[in-house]
């Protein structure tokens, strides 16, 4: 739990202190504080709402248990608890809805077990005992080990070219067949799909975010994300279409900053319409990923977007990607395409239908469902790029020399481009 305001020392607190509703689960609560050597006065009536008028004036114990039973909404009553608890304290709770959904809500706020009501002493002793091994683990010292950390923005120049899809892989690829802590930014708050694909809850660590900027720190990123494997963690929304977002963008820096400070790579799946709000998302990131289709359409809206990278991030190293290129079915040759914006096509990726509903139907990412497809090589070979592209220094300068070239050369290959088609 995280309240930054206030903080006193772990042997200052209490060891153990209860807020409970009824007297049966009272007498339960105090029968375990006689077993474990604690005082019977530590164990309070009133629930979750008392535990948190209480904590707001006193320091708060090393292990807390709070009653749910009269909660008419758990989720906003843990993340009040939240704002008034030290950090550092082990919240048990308990209540009398027994709901996976429920259960899964709480444990991304940050609580350490939920146990149902009517409940046993044997449970709740057991439950004590092991936030005291919690407790008493050694600490790790964040400072003592410095990772390398690259962050790569996946930016699609229209929807529905595949930039999740690929986000989505490349991070399980980094995570799963690399080893490496990866974090997966998907800031499409509205229709993102990134933790759809791997068929997970997205939960509501984004929004929170955005809410509460204040609140970010490294133990809201580990509640707040969605674990996809022991490597892979996930933080992405489903907001309510009608919620539009309401912030200055500072949500989005500190998410950064923390992702460097807990993953080894970030990749962040960027609408390209965040862009306009937001230009300093790319500011520290390290590799750009443009991903389009030869179509005329995408061809000009990749113009803009990289002449946009070449003003606005001339240090990121820029990779551009075809994908569901098909063949003989191109709208524009790669040729063309390639005239028109002035650069090379890094890497083309063939249009894969069967393998893509394959990995939709499975909940898994399209190169662990469809390992042997030609799409999933194409991704293999794209996460090789990315992971052996430039150093910061090398980028910065290629950064400069390509900022030099203006916009109005590039439109112009596109203006040809449009007479010839």
């Amino acid at each position: 739990m995280n309240a930054p305001w206030k903080s006193v020392s772990a042997g200052a607190r209490d060891p153990f202190t209860a807020y409970v509703c009824d007297d049966l689960t009272l007498d339960v609560v105090r029968t375990v504080c006689d077993d474990m050597g604690w005082p019977q006065e530590k164990a309070f009536k009133g629930g979750l709402r008392n535990a948190i008028q209480s904590l707001s004036v006193s320091a708060s114990p090393q292990i807390l248990l709070v009653d749910l039973s009269e909660s008419g909404d758990p989720i906003s009553d843990i993340n009040g608890l939240a704002e008034v608890c030290e950090p550092g304290t082990v919240v048990i709770a308990m209540g009398q809805v027994n709901d996976v959904r429920l259960y899964r809500d709480l444990m991304m706020s940050g609580l350490q077990d939920y146990l149902l009501k009517p409940v046993n002493p044997d449970a709740l002793r057991d439950a004590v005992t092991h936030a005291q091994m919690i407790l008493n683990a050694p600490k790790h010292d964040e400072g003592a080990k410095e990772h390398p950390h690259l962050s790569t923005a996946i930016i699609g120049t229209r929807g529905g070219v595949g930039a999740s899809t690929i986000a989505t892989s490349i991070s399980w690829l980094l995570s799963e067949r690399m080893g490496h802590l990866t974090g997966l930014l998907d800031l499409d708050v509205h229709f993102g799909t990134g933790a759809l694909a791997l068929d997970l809850e997205p939960g509501r660590g984004l929004t929170d975010a955005i809410d509460n900027p204040s609140r970010i720190d490294g133990l809201f990123i580990e509640r707040a994300m969605i674990k996809a494997n022991d490597k892979l963690s996930i933080l992405s929304a489903e907001a309510a279409i009608g919620n539009p977002i309401m912030t200055d963008g500072s949500a989005f820096f500190q998410l950064q900053e923390e992702f460097r400070a807990a993953f080894e790579n970030t990749i962040i799946d960027l609408p390209r319409s965040m862009l306009i709000s937001y230009p300093h998302l790319l500011h520290d990131v390290n590799v750009a990923v443009v991903v389009c289709e030869l179509t005329l359409a995408s061809a000009r809206d990749a113009i803009r977007l990289l002449a946009w990278l070449k003003s606005n991030a001339p240090s990121c190293h820029t990779i551009v990607v075809a994908n569901k290129v098909q063949a003989g079915g191109v709208e524009i040759s790669r040729k063309d395409f390639e005239s028109s914006i002035e650069r090379k096509v890094d890497l083309l990726i063939p249009f894969d239908p069967k393998a893509t509903a394959q990995a939709a139907k499975l909940g898994r990412p399209l190169v662990d469902s469809v390992r042997s497809s030609k799409v999933a090589g194409g991704i293999v070979t794209l996460t090789d790029m990315i992971k052996s592209s430039a150093t910061p220094e090398e980028t910065i300068e290629e950064g400069a020399k390509s900022a030099s070239t203006s916009k109005k050369s590039m439109m112009t290959g596109f203006k040809a481009l449009l007479v010839k088609k």
